[in-house]
């Protein structure tokens, strides 16, 4: 059906993205000038100061550890006790720090997103600033690409810079953007292949548009014509299978994301004319997108797997030659008996954690995660005797509480106005939540979020596009849509001042960081 976003309209009959510009129109230098202008304010964010706190915070005591045994051994190895002091005193010289036993370490996790944490020590150092430093960058570049993603699904300039800056003032975001732990390079790679998928499906749009009308008449049938090559597909595929490589947590994305992409399929025939859109979609589109998405994706996770199988020293490397023989690869068995353990271990954590957290509180953000503080070791630091520097994996609560209400009513686009383009946004915001209700007796934390804060902000950008109005509107109502969508966006700008301080770890005043605590809870 007809729609608009801030005044653009969107076709009614096959949704195409809009002609491309010249290089020199002044909508493609916004379109791609202003989401760059917001990358940067990002950049500045993420980067200043980025070895700050100079310590190892929260679960880098992990992570950064078993990037440089990624880096040395090709796979995750023991570390001596007190291996974070003899970091913290060293040089940063990776290639000579002396912090490991000899034996292979048992790890849960995938080793993809360490490997990109390893990036950063190789480039620079043993420190915390080498440590954080490609997640950083990680999280920058999602500020880019939130902004592009929001203006391609909405084709409005003004939405995608909205979002783009939204993520970029967002807390959690900053806190995970600095701190060298996997949960933003999962989301990283997960917004990658939703941004994948969104060019895949205006590729096809286009060329349906572009057929000669002899071919479209030819596709109106009971089962239609073929949709053509789906490279953007594939490239999904191996970003999905890079983000199941970070944490199993991707599963899900692949299921969710390729419901969504089949789907959006069955919509473009059924606009097309033929007769059984589900059923042709079933038979015609299903299988290549299973064996795009799910068997590129199963490929790329198993390179990522390859310093464990092409070393002799992983955990359970050598488990299947104490077993029967069999068909299959000895290194694949063992892979296999690991995958089995570490499944395990995530099924049974039910640990008490000063900082779990209920996902059903998740988008209140009422219960932020610690990472690090520092009270009596930096007293008259700050202009004040007593000093507090924290950094606290909280949400900017203008973004999170205005944006859980945007997702209200993204539901009610999807179901009344039947808007694939809410549904898309609610699709990345279920797939990055909704499993983690399975698990209500886990030790869960709020920081998983960050995997899905992008499309909150793009709901948001979205919810203020409609706040703001069409261009056919009064100017009065333009008027005071302008004021209430700019008056959103202003509070979040103040509330990322406000938080900044217990984001980044800078020292104030312990009354100033307790003036931030507006909820018990978070504390």
């Amino acid at each position: 059906m007809p729609d608009t976003y801030d005044g653009v309209m969107i076709s009614a009959d096959i949704d195409v993205p809009a002609k491309r510009r010249s290089w020199g129109s002044k909508d493609l230098w916004l379109g791609w000038g202003g989401p760059l202008a917001v990358t940067a304010v990002a950049g500045i964010i993420r980067f200043t100061n980025l070895g700050r706190p100079n310590d190892v915070v929260f679960d880098e005591t992990y992570y950064a550890k078993d990037a440089l045994a990624l880096l040395r051994f090709g796979t995750e190895h023991s570390f001596l006790e007190g291996a974070d002091d003899t970091i913290l005193a060293s040089d940063g010289n990776w290639r000579t720090l002396d912090i490991f036993t000899g034996d292979p370490s048992y790890v849960v996790h995938p080793p993809g997103g360490k490997w990109v944490i390893a990036a950063g020590e190789y480039l620079f150092g043993m420190t915390p600033f080498g440590w954080r430093f490609a997640v950083a960058l990680m999280g920058t570049i999602a500020v880019l690409m939130t902004a592009r993603i929001a203006r391609r699904l909405t084709r409005s300039n003004l939405i995608g810079i909205t979002a783009g800056l939204l993520l970029a003032l967002d807390g959690m975001h900053i806190v995970m953007s600095r701190t060298a732990v996997l949960d933003m390079v999962l989301s990283f790679w997960v917004l990658a292949s939703f941004g994948l998928l969104l060019i895949d499906r205006d590729q096809v749009r286009k060329r349906m548009a572009d057929a000669s009308p002899e071919r479209l008449s030819g596709m109106a049938t009971e089962w239609g014509a073929r949709l053509g090559p789906r490279p953007w597909r594939w490239a999904a595929g191996i970003t999905l299978g890079l983000a199941c490589g970070v944490k199993w947590s991707g599963l899900w994305f692949i299921a969710v994301f390729g419901l969504m992409t089949v789907l959006w399929d069955v919509g473009l025939r059924r606009r097309l004319g033929v007769g059984r859109p589900w059923s042709a979609t079933l038979f015609r589109s299903a299988p290549p997108a299973l064996l795009a998405i799910v068997g590129t994706a199963i490929v790329v996770y198993l390179i990522t797997w390859s310093g464990w199988i092409l070393t002799d020293s992983g955990w359970d490397r050598q488990w299947a030659q104490g077993q029967d023989p069999s068909w299959v690869p000895d290194w694949l068995r063992s892979l296999w008996h690991y995958h089995s353990t570490a499944w395990r271990f995530h099924v049974s954590l039910d640990s008490e954690h000063s900082y779990q957290s209920n996902p059903l509180s998740w988008f209140l953000q009422t219960r932020p995660t610690s990472f690090f503080y520092e009270g009596d070791q930096i007293a008259g630091t700050c202009g004040a005797q007593n000093c507090s520097a924290a950094v606290n994996a909280l949400g900017n609560p203008v973004v999170w509480w205005l944006g859980s209400m945007a997702l209200i009513y993204q539901v009610w686009r999807w179901v009344a106005c039947r808007d694939w383009r809410s549904g898309a946004i609610l699709a990345g915001v279920v797939a990055g939540w909704a499993p983690w209700l399975l698990y209500l007796d886990r030790t869960i934390f709020t920081f998983y979020t960050v995997v899905f804060v992008p499309f909150i902000a793009i709901s948001l950008a979205m919810a203020l596009g409609a706040v703001l109005g069409s261009a056919d509107r009064s100017p009065t109502r333009r008027r005071w849509g302008a004021i209430a969508a700019g008056g959103a966006v202003l509070l979040a700008v103040i509330a990322a001042w406000w938080f900044y301080p217990i984001w980044t770890g800078l020292p104030v005043p312990y009354e100033q960081w307790t003036w931030r605590m507006w909820m018990p809870t978070w504390i």
